[in-house]
């Protein structure tokens, strides 16, 4: 099993024209070869797919990727405290390669776009 690490970083929006490398997540989680999350590999080996947050203005923040019922992932940062998980829409659904875009809801409830920037 081998995980990849996945360099997200904040897309164009209103706030950051140009988009920003100083906000984003690093997350490391199974890929199947056509570069979607292999859900199979994750639940045998989920301690190990976890996820930092940056952000240029805030400390990091270290967490783990969950999938809860209703089919929901996000990331988590206390465990068993659902209140800071940050959903992430349709994420089984995405492909992780470079240009691609992901959708996470932050801990101000606010929906953001994020272009993964690298997968190693």
């Amino acid at each position: 099993m081998s995980l990849r690490t996945i360099r997200l970083e904040l897309a164009r929006s209103k706030e950051f024209p140009e988009g920003s490398a100083g906000h984003g997540y690093v997350l490391k989680a199974p890929l199947t070869p056509d570069g979607h999350l292999d859900a199979g590999t994750w639940r045998k080996h989920k301690e190990l797919c976890t996820v930092v947050r940056f952000s240029a203005d805030q400390d990091d923040e270290r967490g783990t990727l969950i999938h809860t019922a209703g089919r929901r992932w996000a990331f988590s940062y206390v465990p068993r405290d659902d209140s800071d998980d940050e959903p992430i829409f349709r994420l089984d659904n995405h492909i992780f390669r470079p240009g691609e875009y992901v959708s996470i809801t932050e801990h101000d409830g606010v929906e953001r776009t994020f272009r993964v920037a690298t997968v190693t």
